[in-house]
């Protein structure tokens, strides 16, 4: 297939205040994975050698949780002063549960649509953090939680029910479609397209199903859609070319618009007719592109969400990502505030 040619965007042409404005306006729901990010931050200078065992200790001086997952994304909408921000998730009624619904709350998120069950696992993702004599930080492997098997009838018929009275009280639904066992099942899928059918704005990430998604707009990232044509991992990095014939092909296939975000190349849209392309936003090292996804997904969908075109959308996007990625060692969320500042540092630069 030959390469169609691209539309480059800048930034300057966004709608920026306007936008900002208008999506204080808006209703989001957010259908999916929640988990929970969990840091333990260890000051090793602080260790001694164990009595018991022979190994050092990891000293935890501090500890970090955040939403994580669909968690985060919610988290990101609320950062940008949505109407409001309801999520529908499944958790487990453990530990880790009760953290994840009081930081949800603590950010003013609707709750009241998140299910708990018993013989359900709250994903989490704990990370011990350690620090020497410098200021570096460096992660040891990850503890995780995470369900191992498929959601029962019951709670599959429970968040069907849920995600009913949800979308009759949202503008837009992002999906967060994460984990292998998770919540957004065959027929969960299949009421969120029939919902996309009848003319709700539904919005998919999805880690290894975005391939099986129609008639709903889908955000991969560059090795998720490459993934979803050719049905197994790329051996090497995907051209440009390849990417924006996949969007091409996962357009004539989803039979609606293609977002795909490519990292430090920025992010494309496709809706049938032109390309559009993004280019990312320079930041200075250091970075941390924990959580950039999640930030991107959130700002794209309070402004489609807010009436803007899909390529002023994905501008803003970018922006809002480029804020969070100078925010290390977190999952964090960028302000109306931290997007306006950027925006300003980067059309005086190029003056």
């Amino acid at each position: 297939m030959q390469a169609k040619e691209m539309i480059q965007l800048d930034i300057k042409d966004v709608r920026l205040l306007d936008m900002i404005k208008k999506i204080q306006n808006i209703r989001i729901g957010l259908v999916g994975d929640g988990c929970l990010d969990v840091y333990w931050d260890a000051d090793m200078r602080l260790s001694k050698l164990s009595r018991e065992t022979p190994h050092y200790p990891l000293p935890v001086v501090k500890e970090r949780i955040y939403p994580g997952a669909g968690g985060n994304v919610a988290a990101n909408v609320s950062s940008l002063n949505a109407g409001s921000v309801s999520m529908l998730s499944l958790i487990g009624k453990d530990w880790r549960g009760d953290c994840l619904l009081a930081s949800l709350e603590e950010l003013g998120i609707n709750t009241s649509f998140i299910l708990a069950d018993s013989d359900w696992v709250t994903p989490a993702y704990c990370k011990p953090m350690r620090r020497g004599y410098s200021s570096v930080s460096y992660e040891d492997p990850r503890i995780d939680f995470e369900n191992r098997v498929a959601l029962t009838e019951k709670q599959e018929a429970d968040i069907i029910n849920n995600l009913t009275t949800l979308s009759n009280e949202v503008d837009v639904i992002i999906v967060c479609d994460q984990l292998q066992h998770g919540v957004i099942s065959d027929k969960v899928r299949e009421e969120l397209e029939a919902l996309a059918s009848k003319g709700k704005t539904v919005i998919v990430d999805s880690r290894s199903r975005i391939g099986l998604y129609r008639n709903v707009i889908i955000k991969p990232n560059e090795i998720e859609a490459m993934m979803a044509l050719e049905g197994r991992q790329m051996s090497e990095e995907a051209d440009l070319d390849s990417i924006t014939n996949g969007a091409i092909k996962l357009y004539e296939q989803n039979k609606a618009p293609v977002v795909i975000t490519m990292g430090n190349k920025g992010a494309i849209w496709y809706a049938g007719d032109e390309l559009y392309l993004s280019e990312s936003i320079p930041v200075e090292p250091p970075i941390d592109i924990v959580g950039a996804g999640d930030t991107f997904l959130a700002a794209f969908a309070c402004a489609y969400g807010a009436g803007f075109t899909g390529p002023e959308c994905i501008s803003f996007a970018n922006l809002a990502s480029s804020v969070v990625i100078k925010k290390i060692g977190m999952t964090g969320t960028a302000t109306p505030e931290e997007i306006m500042e950027q925006a300003s540092k980067i059309i005086n630069s190029s003056r």
